[in-house]
């Protein structure tokens, strides 16, 4: 089990630089690809990897980043020291939460339900990376081109969600290898190696993931069809809803709606209809501080404020914080939902009798 009393890896050295020599056919075609440039090539291609020290894995750490420019080594090194992780071989006919884990799909970052229920190759590229990471991530694996072939936003959000699910299954000896600088911060690595500047960094606890600041605004429900198609229960949107867009950047990311819950045990109460996080900023932590925000909003107002959700991700964060508590529905089978009559409602409620779900009342 990794420890978390962390010390410093002053054992770290750097061994001596490894040559590596690639032979190739010399044949015809190359030899009229260089012939212009005057490059003399013997058929031998010579690298020279930079000098590094691996870290055993000795449980002593749990992420490690190898980053650097292309064509400065970092996959050498990642094979030579860790080993590569090869990529699943995804079955077309079966949806990818039939072939991994839910668990580890949102771990990446990767939480929209309706996702969850497609094969591999109807994904866009963003999400069929998360996929691949979600299919790899374990103890002792070694991931190459992290977040190379994907937006820069989803970069962060996934490298930021990755780091919180290894740290909180306790692995350990994860290393990942990218060109890209900017998700170090986000990645939080016990240790970094750079092979541009030859330079390993093992002092874990200097990086801190930067802040994100989220500007909420009251909205319309024009806004819903950008987020509708994300929703994991429906797209339906009650027409009396109040809603609520959240911007990161001046880019809107976020939304959410609540609507009124009359009840007569008291007055005055709103419960959440809608919170919807677009897919590439989802893993940072966005929608659980949306929702509190929102939430807030209303008890300020002197109105009381309640949640339900089958979403675990959401319904988990709100059994452990101290913003929210359980209602006597809290994880209970609505055996009293059953209507006493036909309505337009009838179908919905017969199909949720029995779907087990979260349901807590925001105390701020």
């Amino acid at each position: 089990m990794y420890s978390s009393h962390h010390q410093a890896h002053t054992d770290f050295g750097l061994r001596k630089m490894d040559q590596i020599e690639i032979k190739v056919d010399y044949d015809d075609l190359l030899a009229d690809a260089i012939r212009p440039f005057d490059y003399q090539f013997d058929g031998t291609s010579r690298f020279v990897l930079p000098a590094f020290k691996a870290p055993p894995r000795d449980k002593s750490w749990q992420i490690g980043l190898i980053v650097g420019p292309s064509g400065s080594g970092k996959t050498q090194i990642l094979k030579r020291d860790y080993g590569v992780a090869k990529r699943k071989k995804w079955n077309p006919n079966k949806a990818i939460a039939s072939q991994v884990d839910s668990a580890k799909l949102s771990a990446v970052g990767l939480n929209s339900v309706p996702t969850w229920c497609r094969p591999y190759h109807v994904l866009s590229n963003g999400e069929a990376w998360r996929a691949d990471l979600a299919a790899m991530i374990k103890t002792n694996v070694g991931v190459d081109e992290f977040t190379s072939v994907i937006d820069r936003t989803v970069a962060k959000s996934s490298a930021h969600a990755v780091q919180r699910y290894i740290r909180s299954q306790e692995m350990t000896g994860v290393v990942f290898s990218t060109c890209h600088y900017d998700v170090v911060e986000w990645l939080q690595p016990d240790w970094v190696f750079d092979t541009a500047k030859a330079q390993l960094d093992a002092s874990r606890g200097c990086l801190r993931r930067p802040s994100i600041n989220l500007e909420i605004h009251k909205t319309t429900n024009n806004w819903w069809g950008l987020f509708r198609q994300h929703h994991y229960l429906n797209d339906a949107l009650n027409k009396s809803a109040r809603c609520f867009l959240g911007y990161l950047d001046g880019n809107p990311v976020a939304f959410g709606s609540a609507i009124a819950f009359p009840n007569q045990h008291f007055e005055s109460a709103w419960r959440e209809h809608r919170t919807v996080v677009l897919p590439d900023y989802q893993g940072l932590g966005i929608g659980v501080r949306f929702s509190d925000a929102i939430a807030q909003h209303f008890c300020k107002q002197g109105h009381r404020y309640f949640s339900k959700t089958a979403h675990p991700r959401m319904g988990e964060y709100r059994e452990r914080s101290e913003l929210w508590k359980a209602t006597s529905k809290n994880k209970k089978a609505r055996l009293d939902y059953i209507p006493d009559r036909n309505t337009k409602e009838r179908a919905y409620k017969d199909a949720h009798i029995y779907r087990v779900a979260y349901s807590h009342e925001f105390v701020g």
